[in-house]
């Protein structure tokens, strides 16, 4: 057999239509609270933030929603992503089980974000926007959404978070390339953001303040500029299964289909875009794989957090949402993989979890970064450090199957390349990183802070 098998779509192939999982959510959908009331968000309270159509996709029961054509245009650009067989890796693990990716690294910026940031892009140009906001953590989101609205012609003002803007700078130099404005969060920029360095002058900073300052710098300007977000919430989500759309029809060109998909989870935008459409097969198709989503030991929501409201900030500014939370006022420490480092998980991959449709794993930084080093010696492909705890999932279930004698089918997302991350890798070859555990104690005193929600029992 070769050594490289790789499952190639036509341009023709690009999905036409987004699925959406509120069609075929097994439990009853959580309210959305105002930050301030804690009742029901409305319309109007949104739209301080978002153009209406993207309001209206959050809110839909539509099962397939369809992508417009300026965004198919574009998608084009890297669209369809190849998915491999990893036949190599898996001679290496000497493991029975045929191991398969998609590689979202092969979009312009590196990663998978580009699917979502087009779409709202291309929304609120819609819309009439001028100018947006954002917020971004390993600067993967940050560059997306800067192409994005380079080629809408909207301004964009990117609050990155400080400990990634130090590691990370030739993410910055990405947004810039692309027009936009980046500020180390937090910045003197807002008034949270000042009011963060008074307390903390050498703050590592946290997306939940870098949501807080995008947050305000979009209310403050009146609904003259729009906040763009790169995860958790469900329109980012539902633009992101064009991944998983495009890898159930690359199985049927491998004729196998998967017993185990697997995602790195840090707010769920790579992991819901890649396993959802098999969820959706698992729910209304009979199917029955195995969904794990994978997180760092040291940003443990799913596996530690509590499934409760919470704010979706920092500064309590953004939205209530039902979510697996580490607490809003959770600071993470300063791992590499700088875009699993959010204190909450989407309220849908949240709910499909607590409901048992998920599993939820969590792995620490440095087995990660070996997994990561192992698969690019195999496969060539030096993965963000964010993808590679999928990788570290991915390996620990093929090396069950050889125990076991089973041959198994695992499917990942590879969400993007590991480029911009050589300060990683550099820093584990010179045994520099650590492992970190985040603390239960640390979680139960963050539960304190959680906004006083009544809502009726499930």
């Amino acid at each position: 057999m070769s050594d490289r098998m790789r499952f190639l779509l036509d341009e023709t192939r690009i999905p036409k239509a987004w699925y959406n999982i509120n069609a075929d959510m097994p439990v009853p959908p959580q309210p959305v609270l105002h930050p301030g009331t804690l009742a029901p968000v409305t319309p109007d309270f949104l739209s301080v933030l978002f153009p209406m159509s993207i309001i209206m996709q959050e809110v839909s029961t539509e099962r397939w929603i369809e992508i417009p054509k300026p965004v198919r245009d574009i998608y084009r650009l890297w669209r369809p992503t190849p998915m491999h067989r990893a036949i190599r890796l898996e001679k290496m693990l000497d493991t029975p089980a045929h191991i398969y990716y998609k590689y979202e690294g092969a979009s312009p910026v590196g990663s998978h974000k580009p699917n979502t940031a087009v779409a709202q892009a291309f929304y609120n140009k819609e819309a009439g926007t001028k100018a947006m906001t954002t917020e971004t953590g390993a600067g993967q989101w940050g560059a997306a959404l800067a192409m994005a609205c380079n080629f809408f012609g909207i301004d964009l003002q990117v609050f990155m978070v400080n400990v990634s803007y130090h590691q990370k700078p030739y993410r910055r130099v990405v947004m810039e390339n692309y027009g936009a404005k980046v500020f180390s969060s937090p910045s003197t920029y807002t008034q949270y953001g000042r009011s963060m360095l008074a307390q903390e002058p050498d703050s590592p900073g946290s997306l939940g303040i870098a949501i807080s300052e995008a947050v305000e710098a979009a209310a403050v300007s009146n609904g003259a500029k729009k906040y763009g977000i790169g995860s958790v919430l469900g329109h980012v989500l539902l633009h992101q299964t064009v991944i998983g759309l495009e890898a159930l029809d690359q199985m049927e060109m491998a004729g196998e289909y998967p017993d185990i998909v697997i995602g790195c989870a840090g707010g769920g935008s790579n992991f819901g875009g890649f396993a959802l459409p098999f969820i959706h097969r698992n729910l209304t198709g009979g199917a029955s794989a195995r969904v794990i989503a994978v997180e760092p030991a040291s940003c443990p929501s799913l596996t530690k957090g509590k499934y409760t409201f919470d704010f979706g900030d920092t500064a309590a500014m953004a939205p209530v949402v039902k979510m697996y939370t580490l607490g809003h006022t959770f600071i993470p420490p300063g791992i590499h993989a700088g875009g699993l480092r959010y204190h909450g998980m989407a309220p849908s991959i949240s709910a499909l979890v607590n409901h048992g449709d998920i599993e939820a794993r969590a792995v620490k930084q440095i087995e990660t970064f070996n997994a990561a080093v192992m698969f690019s010696r195999a496969e060539g492909i030096i993965p963000a450090p964010e993808s590679a705890h999928a990788i570290r999932t991915a390996i620990d279930e093929a090396l069950r199957c050889k125990a076991e004698g089973k041959k198994e089918v695992i499917a990942f997302n590879l969400s993007g390349h590991g480029h911009f991350d050589m300060g990683a890798y550099d820093a584990f070859h010179q045994g520099q990183l650590q492992d970190y555990e985040y603390p239960v104690h640390l979680v139960e005193e963050a539960m304190k802070h959680l906004p006083q929600v009544n809502v009726p029992k499930d």
